[in-house]
């Protein structure tokens, strides 16, 4: 699983020189993982309205929910940042909703990891309609 997870955090890593950041200069890179191996990848993307901008999770997750993927085993988070690369609130929302068991491994540009549950980064996250 090692290996995998490096190939994510490259991927981000990658993803992030793609980031669209002139109002903050904060770029950020993600990649998820699905179940099937296949691998999706985003940059945050601001707007002059920021409330308009997007993270990099959100845009791998949304690329990989437009391609038919719902389950995601791991995603890979990038910035740089001095400690680990951490999700806002909305993108853990996001991640719960589809798959709160994936790994989340948060990086920077030193290669300082944390690895966690996206579960475990919303404790009590939103489940407010039954869709099962």
């Amino acid at each position: 699983m090692k290996d995998i997870f490096q190939k994510l955090l490259d991927e981000a890593k990658e993803a992030r020189l793609k980031a669209y950041a002139p109002y903050s200069k904060f770029t950020v890179g993600s990649a998820v993982l699905t179940e099937d191996g296949t691998i999706f990848t985003g940059c945050n993307i601001e707007n002059v309205s920021l409330g308009l901008s997007i993270c990099a999770e959100r845009v791998a997750i949304f690329k990989a929910v437009a391609d038919g993927y719902k389950n995601i085993k791991a995603i890979a988070i990038i910035g740089d940042t001095e400690e680990p690369c951490s999700p806002c609130g909305a993108c853990r929302q996001v991640m719960v909703e589809f798959s709160p068991n994936m790994d989340v491994i948060m990086s920077n540009l030193q290669n300082k990891i944390k690895i966690i549950k996206a579960i475990e980064l919303l404790p009590d996250a939103f489940t407010g309609f039954n869709i099962n």
